[in-house]
């Protein structure tokens, strides 16, 4: 008896995993697709299923053969109520597709950083250039404090700030959490974070953390304090005040599973655009945000967030006096949905996301909560 109620209940499982999986998928999806050059694992899950992010929940392959979450251009998928799987491999394998465009994203796995003001505060810095000149370009020396227990031909990036991230409440409400991007902090030596006080928002409120940028890299000639460097490859001219780093030479995954964010702080928001020094003040699909919320929150590689602006607060002019309705009561409208975002890298803070989808521009302030 008991092994019949097993085996009814193994039985139920299965269908109610068939059931869910078919109920991801969009009406209108066709049987099978061929995989195409150029397509991403979230643009081929968009396109067919209706949550994209649960992507790889329904992903139906025979794992003891090849990677479940790799596919190649010219594989043909078979998309049915047991959900996704590869009905046929390519003949050639090229690359795998990845999760999401690589173009949107390297520059940030690659170049950007964030750190804490104490890790800023310990990093190595320029403290001179060559014949004390005011720039360094590529082939003359650095002379670099606090280097620490370093080797000669040791390697090391070479960094300059970006955004400097505030609390701006006098209350240190977290719903008070901002974001300070100035072209100023890019002409002040360091340490950046107690500079140019003069501006609206700059030096006011809790820092958070400082996103720094790689422009350059440079090699141990000599120890000492300071030490000797040689700049061995710049973007742009080096400076006294720019700080060191170690060079993150370790290759990335770019392999994501989205899943859904659970357990969403809720001071939660996007916090800066990538466009920061531009004038445009909105983001849309396929640009990067970065998040107040980080690896200290429980988010992680794939968190995939929804996001809303937040409702206006309008006066009520039917239940406001007749002679004055512009006193009536205030209403808070309801936050209006955006979007879909996915954190691809994360610091203790703060994180980077990538927009994926949108009915309406990204702007500082949305906030992101779990999808629906």
């Amino acid at each position: 008896m008991f092994k019949k109620l097993l085996a009814l209940a193994a039985g139920l499982l299965i269908t109610c995993a068939a059931y869910a999986a078919g109920a991801q998928l969009r009406a209108d999806h066709p049987h099978t697709y061929v995989v195409k050059k150029g397509d991403t694992l979230w643009s081929i899950s968009a396109r067919f299923l209706k949550k994209p992010w649960l992507w790889p929940e329904i992903w139906d392959v025979n794992q003891q053969v090849y990677n479940p979450h790799r596919i190649y251009p010219g594989d043909v998928l078979d998309l049915d109520v047991n959900g996704l799987h590869v009905a046929r491999r390519a003949a050639v394998e090229a690359n795998p597709i990845p999760t999401v465009p690589l173009s949107a994203i390297e520059p940030f796995l690659k170049d950007f950083r964030v750190l804490t003001a104490e890790q800023l505060k310990q990093t190595p810095y320029v403290v001179a250039v060559e014949e004390n000149e005011p720039r360094a370009t590529e082939g003359m020396n650095l002379y670099v404090r606090q280097l620490g227990a370093a080797t000669p031909g040791e390697r090391f990036a070479i960094v300059r700030p970006t955004h400097v991230y505030r609390e701006f409440g006098e209350d240190g409400q977290a719903d008070d959490i901002g974001h300070v991007v100035s072209n100023n902090v890019d002409m002040a030596p360091g340490p950046w974070q107690e500079d140019f006080r003069n501006d609206g928002h700059f030096g006011r409120g809790e820092e958070i953390a400082t996103e720094v940028r790689v422009i350059g890299t440079a090699r141990v000639l000599s120890v000492g304090d300071p030490a000797t460097l040689l700049l061995t490859n710049a973007r742009m001219e080096i400076r006294a005040g720019d700080r060191l780093m170690p060079v993150d030479d370790a290759p990335y995954d770019y392999t994501y599973y989205p899943h859904a964010a659970t357990n969403v702080p809720a001071n939660a928001q996007i916090m800066a655009l990538s466009n920061g020094y531009d004038s445009i003040s909105v983001q849309g699909p396929m640009d990067v945000v970065a998040l107040n919320v980080g690896s200290a929150d429980g988010v992680n590689n794939g968190t995939t967030f929804a996001i809303y602006q937040q409702g206006d607060t309008v006066t009520d002019l039917v239940k406001g006096n007749t002679a004055r309705r512009e006193f009536g009561p205030k209403v808070r409208l309801p936050n209006e949905f955006v979007g879909h975002l996915m954190v691809f890298r994360t610091f203790e803070h703060i994180s980077y996301g990538l927009v994926m989808d949108g009915i309406r521009p990204v702007r500082v302030r949305d906030v992101i909560e779990a999808p629906r």
